[in-house]
């Protein structure tokens, strides 16, 4: 054979290789299942949000990089990062999204109509209009709430400070979970004669002000799931020392950060009801059939410690009740 025939055979060749081999790739990616996850912001509750998820996927044999593609983005606490996370996903096309948070749930929401779509680390999915209701939505969103009893809070705090006359709230007021709770505490502690004031912080560098301005007004300070004020907790936790301002959360990893006590969801917990929707999808169920849920598992976590810096006492019923005692 001629040195030509032989350099001729060869580009022939290299040619079907290149035709070929996307058809390859693609038969052996096409049982390999692709999960895409976002938050809104990254800190302790989300990130274990996030942890609960993968260990679920895990726990059901989709191991990244074997038969799983998994991929992550956070959004920094950008709205506007949200959307454009929102229109990358979307256009990459994944078998289900994961939404730790409310605005990144929203902004996956106004993107796409078709992708499966989780919530989680979400207080109210109506009220944000990611769902019309409880009910399955039969569109593609669903997901867990990490909505808590406020009677349980409120219990716990009259446990903690039962003297208290006024509650202070510090909150991000562009987040729709932290005002729904801030107009449902209002109307519950009125029924205990207790006031509450409330104080807006659209930035993280705003809560330390916003914190101070409470010296002296208020018996403690209450704190939701507000990604901002989570974002930058021990800068809250710093005034409240230093104020003598117990401070009480409803995410439990507040207390390890300084918080005298929290009463709250587990959100590693969160992440795996979650989870378990995602392998129900994975396995064919659409999310529109899938009701949304509320997360299944709470739990009280004291901070001695903080307690004693903050200036309360806490009672031996309080101690007992917890699940957990930070060290």
């Amino acid at each position: 054979m001629s040195h030509l025939k032989i350099k001729l055979l060869s580009i022939i060749s290299i040619a079907f290789c290149l035709v070929i081999s996307p058809f390859n790739s693609w038969a052996a990616d096409k049982d390999v299942k692709y999960v895409a996850i976002t938050a809104i912001v990254e800190h302790p509750a989300l990130d274990n949000v996030r942890k609960g998820v993968e260990d679920e996927l895990k726990a059901n044999s989709y191991i990244n990089g074997e038969n799983l593609k998994l991929q992550y983005q956070s959004a920094q606490g950008s709205s506007a990062n949200a959307a454009q996370i929102a229109k990358q996903y979307a256009a990459s096309k994944p078998d289900v999204i994961v939404a730790i948070a409310t605005p990144s749930a929203q902004a996956l929401a106004a993107t796409t109509k078709t992708i499966p779509i989780i919530f989680t680390a979400v207080t109210d999915p109506v009220a944000a209009k990611l769902t019309p209701s409880w009910q399955p939505s039969k569109t593609n969103i669903t997901g867990v709430s990490d909505a808590l009893s406020l009677d349980a809070q409120i219990d716990m705090i009259l446990k903690i400070k039962p003297e208290a006359k006024s509650i202070g709230y510090v909150y991000s007021p562009s987040e729709i979970n932290s005002t729904i709770v801030l107009k449902q505490l209002q109307q519950r502690l009125a029924k205990h004669d207790i006031k509450i004031i409330s104080v807006p912080a659209q930035r993280t560098s705003d809560i330390p002000t916003a914190a101070r301005s409470l010296k002296g007004k208020v018996d403690l300070i209450y704190t939701t799931t507000d990604n901002n004020v989570i974002s930058a907790y021990e800068s809250l936790v710093k005034v409240a020392n230093e104020a003598k301002i117990p401070l009480i959360a409803s995410d439990p990893d507040s207390a390890a950060r300084g918080a005298t006590a929290a009463l709250g969801m587990s959100y590693y917990d969160l992440g795996r009801q979650a989870g378990k929707m995602v392998i129900r999808i994975l396995n064919g169920e659409k999310a529109g059939d899938i009701a949304p849920q509320v997360g299944e598992v709470t739990q009280l976590v004291i901070n001695p410690k903080a307690a004693e810096k903050q200036g309360v006492t806490l009672s031996d019923e309080v101690l007992q009740m917890a699940a957990k005692i930070i060290d």
